[in-house]
């Protein structure tokens, strides 16, 4: 169990009609068998700050924050700024419309992940029907973009097992890193698979992964196009970006793929991440929620500035 003096909380996205919630549970001879204890524990928060104008406030300090949990003001304990390792699982799409892609990603691959740090670790899936685990965690970055040329396109477009398995694989990691999942895909899904968005949803929070997403433009004729949106159980990448506090890196064309993934890999880099002790327990059966925003002096939270993190949790 990784430890900071005290067990880690770890929390979620909640909204108005649901929340999920992933905690570190005692050893096995500590626990009760129906009940997941925790003792008093560190609430981990990762956050991008966006001004009104959309550029990324980067140079913020612990005391330019305020978080309160339920309403009551937290006191920071933990404050960071790429300190943390990251763990990042690329979900690559390999459907028959990436096909001219390939190369390019491989190039633009090797740049983006040349940044980050020598700790930081990387796994590479692929789906197309189905969803599989290429390379694992590993934090040779050059071996990673050097698959990208064995593959070939074919076959559907089964995002929602793409992102399920990715998740899935970082759930046993220790809670140590910042996790990420990057999905590579034009998001044009044509096989629903096994999990629908909520179960998607739930596996992501609880491997305390957001969701980020280079979507590339693809080549889709319109019956594709049509074909896809008839298809039932489609998830809601969207919906799994928000409640994880992930984002989306629009592709307009190759010309634009280098930089835009590299963007991307900067942005999950440079993340804010804080944390605080609560006093929650197993116990306390009701949802907890959390409200990251900064001082009064930045002006007004939505308005003057955008929060991208989770925005609650509650104890199982």
């Amino acid at each position: 169990m990784s430890t900071l003096g005290r067990n880690v909380l770890r929390c979620s996205a909640l909204t108005v009609c649901e929340a999920f919630f992933f905690c570190i549970p005692l050893p096995a001879q500590d626990q009760d068998q129906s009940v997941v204890r925790v003792d008093v524990n560190l609430v981990m928060v990762d956050a991008t700050i966006k001004a009104k104008s959309g550029q990324i406030m980067g140079n913020l300090k612990k005391d330019d924050f305020e978080l309160r949990e339920d309403g009551v003001a937290q006191k920071i304990e933990v404050f960071s700024r790429d300190e943390l390792p990251l763990t990042v699982a690329l979900v690559l799409d390999l459907s028959d419309s990436i096909g001219p892609f390939l190369g390019p990603l491989r190039d633009a691959a090797t740049t983006a992940l040349a940044a980050l740090k020598p700790e930081d670790e990387v796994a590479l899936f692929t789906f197309s029907t189905e969803a599989e685990l290429r390379v694992p965690f590993t934090n040779n970055k050059t071996a990673i973009a050097n698959e990208f040329n064995t593959f070939h396109a074919g076959g559907a477009t089964n995002i929602n097992d793409g992102i399920f398995v990715a998740a899935k694989q970082l759930l046993p990691i220790p809670p140590k890193t910042r996790r990420v999942i990057i999905l590579i895909s034009d998001d044009v899904g044509t096989d629903a698979g096994g999990q629908g968005t909520r179960d998607i949803v739930t596996e992501v929070i609880a491997a305390d992964a957001a969701l980020y997403n280079l979507k590339i433009p693809g080549y889709n004729p319109p019956a594709t196009l049509f074909a896809a949106s008839m298809v039932p159980g489609l998830v809601n990448i969207r919906k799994v970006m928000d409640q994880t506090g992930g984002e989306i890196f629009d592709v307009q064309d190759l010309a634009h793929l280098d930089s835009a993934f590299s963007a991307l890999i900067e942005r999950i880099k440079t993340r804010y991440t804080l944390g605080y002790y609560t006093t929650a327990t197993a116990a306390a059966g009701k949802p907890h929620k959390l409200d990251l925003r900064l001082t009064a002096s930045f002006g007004k939270k939505g308005r003057d500035y955008m929060v991208l993190a989770k925005s609650g949790y509650y104890v199982h």
